[in-house]
């Protein structure tokens, strides 16, 4: 049975991939740039945002990633779907 999902799940998830998009584009820039210490410092202020959002989301909705990478409530939430690259 296919679950219905509110607009909240989306929009937090749109918020988390926004986030993940920064941080890929700056992971990118301080390779070719490392001493810019204004890209480190968005760099971990975005860091630090993708944490409290992907905490808030788990807490909310269940674990995105496995293998250690996320907490799991009882019962195991791994195998709830959709998982969040199915949405």
């Amino acid at each position: 049975m296919e679950q219905q999902l509110s607009e909240h799940y989306y929009t937090m998830l749109q918020e988390l991939q926004a986030v993940d998009f920064v941080l890929v584009e700056l992971t990118l820039y301080l390779d070719t740039h490392p001493l810019d210490a204004q890209a480190l410092q968005q760099y971990n202020q975005c860091a630090h945002k993708r944490m409290q959002l992907a905490h808030k989301f788990e807490l909310e909705f269940g674990p995105l990633q496995s293998f250690g990478r996320s907490y799991s409530r009882q019962p195991w939430q791994w195998v709830e779907t959709p998982w969040p690259w199915q949405v």
